[in-house]
């Protein structure tokens, strides 16, 4: 399918961002539009995150409180129950948004995403194993991390051409996917049921109780991810033209795909780390991003953008929605993805494509 029969735009003008002579990022004016937009709607969603429900800060006590006023109880819910927790879905939102991007861009697949090749089923296995075998001992996050690593691993090694080949990757990953699944779901069925449920939390994703810690870890992957995204960005945008116009262009799409998805990889694992295993976001991001600016492109930073609005928005209405309390907020970008899903299905029927 062509860029033109998919509904986006492509001669709308581009312009290159240029940081010395390693870095160009390619943009259009469409783009910085929308990620203007995005980003006051992202200011909007987090001022509701902290001034709504029966302990927000009211709205005109906010701005001193976010500046270093905050005292008593305002300063209890910036510095330990809300405060963290929006840093951390921002976070979070971004590095998922992030690592969709780059995945679907080497795919070329608009329904592609790190969870499709098993890192969040992986995430889960190792979460449960170690609430299961490990109860006191081992940190449930550093389960997860761990599982999502060897779920790559085992991916990694059964493509027989590691991360080259996006067919076989994803065929990969669907087997691995299966097995952290089965592995999951028997550990959680084996526990006791109490154990159990703060499990089935945890492996849904989970943002209550996150601290600054945790909001330093997932800034820290994004700070470390962001900048090698940036070097390959020219490169992602080349290789949108297929992999014959960009090898003659010197884009070196076998090493690029490489890289790509190792940067997906990390920054999954950094969210899986801090949040588990938060589904639909780096799935559904890339595309409503491509959507609103209908022009062709890996969309990297508004891919971040929109991540980050959708988690703090999922996660706003895990806090405030009173029909469903404590809710885990992946409970709500399924939701999110479901939506967006059958809105797609229909969308694509309507036009003929399937």
């Amino acid at each position: 399918m062509t860029s033109h029969q998919a509904g986006f735009r492509t001669v709308s003008p581009r312009m290159f961002l240029t940081i010395g002579r390693a870095v160009a990022l390619p943009f259009r004016r469409v783009s910085v539009l929308t990620a203007l937009v995005l980003f006051v709607l992202l200011v909007v969603a987090a001022v509701a995150t902290l001034s709504l429900g029966r302990l927000g800060i009211p709205l005109a006590d906010l701005t001193g409180a976010v500046t270093g006023g905050a005292e008593g109880r305002h300063a209890f819910v910036l510095e330990r129950l809300r405060g963290p927790r929006l840093v951390v879905a921002m976070g979070t939102g971004g590095a998922l948004g992030l690592s969709g991007a780059l995945f679907q861009s080497v795919t070329r697949n608009p329904l592609g995403s790190p969870d499709v090749i098993g890192l969040a089923s992986g995430a889960g296995a190792g979460a449960a194993i170690t609430a299961l075998m490990f109860p006191d001992t081992v940190p449930v996050a550093l389960g997860a991390l761990l599982g999502a690593v060897l779920a790559m691993v085992l991916v990694y090694v059964s493509t027989g051409t590691g991360f080259r080949n996006p067919a076989r990757l994803v065929i990969a990953g669907i087997g691995v996917a299966a097995i952290g699944t089965a592995v999951t779901q028997y550990v959680v069925y084996a526990m006791e049921r109490d154990r159990a449920a703060v499990l089935t939390a945890y492996v849904n994703g989970s943002l209550s109780a996150r601290s600054w810690d945790d909001a330093t870890t997932i800034w820290l992957v994004l700070l470390i991810a962001a900048p090698l995204t940036a070097l390959i960005a020219r490169r992602l945008d080349i290789g949108e033209m297929g992999d014959d116009i960009a090898g003659a262009l010197g884009s070196e799409p076998r090493n690029t795909k490489t890289i790509a998805i190792v940067l997906a990889i990390v920054l999954s694992a950094g969210a899986v780390g801090v949040a588990g295993p938060i589904a639909f976001i780096s799935l559904t991001a890339p595309q409503i991003a491509k959507r609103i600016t209908r022009v062709s492109g890996p969309h990297l930073l508004l891919s971040a953008l929109t991540g980050a609005l959708l988690l703090v928005i999922a996660d706003l209405c895990a806090q405030q929605l009173p029909l469903f309390e404590n809710l885990p907020v992946g409970i709500y970008t399924m939701a999110i993805g479901g939506v967006y899903l059958g809105w797609l299905l229909v969308r694509e029927w309507r036009r003929g494509v399937l």
